[in-house]
């Protein structure tokens, strides 16, 4: 049977992709934080077709016990864990960027560069899950989607640098997802408004309060999971992946605008969309 190790898969796309696969009779390595995480995906999966796998993409005794972890043969890893850091870039703490590459960019590296023996031996396939943010930013999340746009940089090289062992680079690109990450994206952004010092938060008011009309906008449109968990399985079974598969209406159509519209009416049309103010 054929062989993955997914990372980030204690809940939302991960877990989901987890328990498809293993449905489908894939041999599942699941990178997850904690031993109970573990347990509660073995309990939900077909019998013996998942195996946890403790995986901080951030630890490094972790990334090193990897190897000893994993079977000898591994068709696919599928770089799934991230995080989302919200906050102006006028106002974001210099730790909390480096801790927003540190997880969305070095660790799905580090983690790729562990497990590349084993896939160029089978001539597997790597799998990013990025976001279209990765393409288009968005105020508030601009951390974030440089995050996603080094995570495409990366791929896209790399891509091209396994092309001589058969090894495919897949990106797949989700837009709103109905995963805890936006169902809890009204917290989150309470959260990150009041991490903020008085004065850079009074002159953010404003874009907070446009971002709040947009979350609850979006959480009533966003895909369902298994929308993203369709382009994973297919990301690690066609016989010819696309370089990249876009999930979702809205990803699609900020995709679309971004291709058609000049940078200023594409400023405009961002700012309109998450509420943010005009000049003044």
């Amino acid at each position: 049977m054929p062989s993955v190790l997914i990372t980030g898969a204690a809940r939302g796309i991960g877990r989901a992709a987890v328990l498809h696969m293993a449905g489908l009779g894939w041999e599942v390595h699941a990178g997850v934080r904690n031993a109970a995480d573990g347990e509660r995906l073995v309990a939900a999966a077909p019998r013996d077709r998942v195996t946890p796998v403790l995986l901080d993409v951030t630890d490094g005794a972790q990334l090193e016990a990897l190897d000893a972890a994993l079977p000898a043969r591994l068709d696919a890893v599928v770089n799934n864990a991230g995080i989302a850091v919200t906050a102006p870039v006028e106002g974001i703490a210099l730790d909390e960027i480096r801790r927003q590459l540190e997880v969305n960019v070095v660790g799905p590296v580090a983690v790729t560069q562990a497990v590349l023996p084993r896939l160029r031996a089978s001539g597997g396939r790597v799998v990013f899950v990025s976001s279209v943010s990765g393409r288009v930013s968005a105020p508030l999340t601009g951390v974030y989607s440089a995050s996603k746009y080094a995570l495409e940089a990366v791929a896209d090289s790399l891509r091209v640098e396994l092309r001589p062992w058969g090894v495919d680079v897949v990106l797949v690109e989700p837009g709103a997802i109905d995963t805890d990450l936006w169902r809890d994206a009204l917290e989150a952004v309470d959260a990150a408004e009041a991490q903020l010092d008085g004065e850079v938060r009074a002159l953010y008011r404003e874009h907070f309060a446009g971002a709040r009309r947009a979350v609850k906008r979006i959480q009533k449109q966003a895909a369902p999971v298994e929308k993203v968990v369709e382009a994973i399985e297919k990301a690690l079974t066609a016989s010819r992946p696309r370089a990249r598969y876009v999930v979702g209406t809205d990803a699609r159509v900020q995709l679309a605008l971004k291709g058609a519209l000049p940078t200023s009416a594409m400023d405009a049309a961002v700012a309109k969309l998450t509420g943010t103010p005009g000049s003044a």
